[in-house]
């Protein structure tokens, strides 16, 4: 393989040098031959053909070190300019293939290469950076996912070794079996909310803009929570403006309104409240959920609409970390925006503002 190789450099440097070659004769015979004839005929010179054949002998041995001289200045220009960057790309690209996504191709002097290369490389480390923040985000999505689903698992099959017990109570049998389930309802949760949040994320689900009134929208997702709020002991304020009427995907943006809502009660303690305001404007609407809850920190507060992310690592409050996480990418994707608000031990306020058309 490496003498192959050696014979088709040898066979490329000797296409070049003949290109060369010819180039250069033809540009050297012609202007020779037009100058001579000039020069002859004005100074009246008669050509012999003993002056004539000392001259094509000078003449072409000028050509064949011309030919040599220019052939070498192109092979160092395309090692400088062409075959250095192509080997860097290659290498680089070689590199991605084995899954090393931090490689990076160094920048090039300008005037040792040509314009397109600089396009290439530019274009090949915006690739490469996009390809490592997906890789980061893919391994940490598996390992959340794989963490999220231990844990109801692993509850599951702890209540359902229990449950084999002869002489269990009515009770304990009850009890057993509504931690089974719980595990269950939960793992279902979580399966479905990543299904949403990837047809969200690859742009499956396509908005279907209708006109509702977004007061009424957001009394009845409220009012699926009458339960957990009464047996909580957790006090509600409302405070809705009336007619506001938006153009957007109702069935997107109840599930915004259901997660800020479910997120509002489970943080509450006993005695809090959450209070919902809906103000308007002529072109946007917004919608304030604050709750008196635990609060949260400015650093949880910058993570807190990523995949899987939850500021309680011991996991004591239910969830898997997508629910906000779903919230923005609805919220993005009806170009509207989001923003927290939060103070450790005060509660949290989330702001949504959306166009009404």
């Amino acid at each position: 393989m490496s003498r192959r190789n050696s014979v088709k450099t040898v066979l490329k440097a000797l296409n070049r040098y003949l290109i060369f070659f010819l180039l250069v004769a033809f540009v050297i015979t012609c202007s020779t031959m037009l100058f001579v004839s000039v020069l002859a005929s004005t100074l009246e010179i008669t050509l012999t053909e003993e002056t004539i054949g000392a001259a094509a002998k000078i003449t072409f041995w000028n050509v064949v070190l011309l030919s040599l001289l220019l052939t070498i200045l192109d092979h160092i220009r395309r090692k400088l300019t062409v075959e250095r960057p192509v080997r860097q790309i290659v290498r680089a690209a070689n590199a991605m293939v084995q899954g090393d996504f931090s490689v990076r191709i160094p920048k090039q002097m300008k005037f040792a290469s040509d314009e397109t290369f600089h396009q290439v490389i530019d274009c090949f480390n915006k690739m490469a950076e996009e390809l490592a923040g997906v890789e980061t985000l893919r391994t940490d999505f598996i390992a959340n996912v794989s963490h999220e689903m231990k844990t109801p698992l692993a509850v599951m099959q702890n209540y359902g070794t229990l449950l084999q017990a002869p002489d269990l109570s009515e009770a304990q049998r009850m009890e057993y079996a509504k931690g089974v389930s719980d595990g269950a309802r939960r793992m279902a949760e979580m399966m479905t909310n990543i299904l949403k949040l990837n047809r969200l994320e690859n742009q499956q689900i396509y908005p279907k803009a209708a006109q509702f009134d977004l007061g009424e929208q957001i009394c009845e997702c409220l009012l699926q929570f009458e339960d957990v709020w009464e047996g909580a002991g957790i006090g509600i304020e409302t405070d809705l403006a009336e007619n506001v009427t938006v153009t957007a995907d109702a069935e997107l943006l109840s599930l915004v309104w259901n997660n800020l809502f479910s997120n509002a009660f489970k943080f509450t303690p006993r005695g809090g409240t959450v209070r919902v305001s809906l103000t308007a404007t002529e072109n946007h609407a917004t919608v304030i959920v604050s709750d008196t809850g635990c609060g949260m920190s400015p650093e949880v507060g910058a993570r807190i609409f990523d995949k899987f992310y939850q500021a309680d690592p011991s996991r004591s409050v239910q969830g898997n970390g997508l629910g906000l996480a779903l919230v923005k990418r609805v919220v993005d994707i009806l170009q509207g925006e989001i923003c927290v608000e939060s103070t450790v031990g005060k509660g949290s306020t989330f702001t949504v503002t959306i166009g009404r058309c």
